[in-house]
């Protein structure tokens, strides 16, 4: 998070055990005007996740005529998960956005456990490598750009470090303001990755 906002950033590489299923999987879903969701674990469980939380949050505003807040898009994701105990989508989330009530993010299990974290937070088989980066240099009061920066650095060492991470950086950014996904040339160009 940064004042004022939040950042979800993840790369873009889906496994089948040692093989590459695909390099351009998406791993970030607007699911809400301002609400974004990011997905580790099963493509298809995290796709239907996604598509579900897509409709509850537009039905949320048609009913009751506001934006579903992103601690209450975070307690449905977890009922949801939570009622398929028996039969678990194999997902670990991370819900993230901007309410009235400011930047908030939450981790979100595939039993349904929801934790609203503080500040950064990491998920999938890359976020041991990217928690270093982030411990590392997150600081308080960071701007727009430091957060964008350190995220991207977060996804970069996980993909030089772990074979279930690669292809490229996907980034997010969302604010009271707007939700924004940064093209991915302007990612490569402006934070210096490489194609």
């Amino acid at each position: 998070m940064f004042d004022g906002g939040v950042v979800l950033a993840t790369e873009k590489r889906a496994t089948m055990g040692y093989m590459i299923a695909s390099k351009r999987a998406k791993k970030v879903y607007q699911i809400g005007n301002r609400i974004g969701m990011t997905t580790a674990g099963g493509v298809g469980d995290a796709q239907q996740m996604a598509r579900l939380m897509t409709v509850e949050c537009s039905l949320y505003q048609i009913r009751r005529g506001r934006q579903m807040t992103v601690g209450a898009a975070a307690t449905l994701l977890s009922n949801i998960l939570n009622n398929n105990r028996m039969y678990p989508y194999y997902v670990q989330l991370l819900v993230g956005g901007v309410d009235e009530n400011g930047p908030s993010i939450y981790s979100v299990d595939a039993l349904g456990g929801a934790t609203k974290e503080e500040e950064i937070v990491a998920t999938g088989s890359g976020s041991p490598m990217a928690y270093g980066v982030l411990e590392d240099r997150y600081t308080t009061g960071m701007d727009k750009d430091e957060a964008i920066s350190l995220a991207i650095r977060a996804i970069r060492s996980a993909i030089k470090r772990d074979a279930g991470s690669g292809e490229g950086v996907h980034v997010v950014v969302i604010t009271s303001d707007e939700y924004t996904e940064i093209p991915e040339e302007e990612v490569r160009q402006r934070y210096s990755i490489p194609a």
